[in-house]
């Protein structure tokens, strides 16, 4: 017997939010935006209802996960030429290098990801992440499951895409 997959993607599971990127030698982008798009998929064998997964279930997940980087700033926090400075009226984000930059963002605005940089390949595994502790957390049946990957298009054409065996 083979395996299936459930693929979701959606017009509404985008989200619009600024962003930088720090490479190379010491080099950072100018910062920019995108309106992000995702794109999910679970893989396995289906359940007794013949699903991998339910699809209104893994939207709604995937909607609530989106939202939360929606119209805000995405900063990585483990970026060694990105240094963070709390006020209590927001985040002073110091970029080092050959471009210093300075930036202020209020605390409203910015997202904090556990993750090096902003890269669409980053973004996915982040979200990948939060997906698999979404699944763990609920009460849904997952033996069933063998894989997931998570992509997210920063623009037509362009995307990031994070892919990995799982046991739920």
């Amino acid at each position: 017997m083979g395996d299936f997959e459930t693929y979701v993607t959606k017009d509404y599971l985008v989200f619009c939010a600024g962003h930088f990127i720090t490479y190379g030698d010491n080099q950072c982008e100018t910062l920019h935006g995108h309106n992000y798009r995702v794109a999910v998929r679970l893989g396995g064998t289906v359940d007794e209802n013949q699903y991998v997964f339910d699809f209104v279930t893994l939207k709604r997940i995937m909607k609530r996960l989106v939202d939360e980087l929606d119209h805000r700033m995405l900063l990585p926090l483990h970026n060694p030429l990105i240094t963070l400075e709390e006020q209590p009226e927001g985040l002073w984000v110091h970029v080092q290098g050959s471009t210093r930059r300075r930036y202020f963002f209020p605390h409203a605005d910015v997202t904090l990801l556990p993750i090096p940089n902003t890269t669409a390949e980053m973004l996915a595994r982040y979200l990948c992440e939060r997906l698999k502790d979404e699944l763990r957390a609920g009460e849904y049946r997952l033996s069933h499951l063998t894989e997931m990957a998570v992509e997210v298009e920063e623009t037509f054409g362009q995307s990031g895409i994070y892919r990995e065996e799982i046991a739920l």
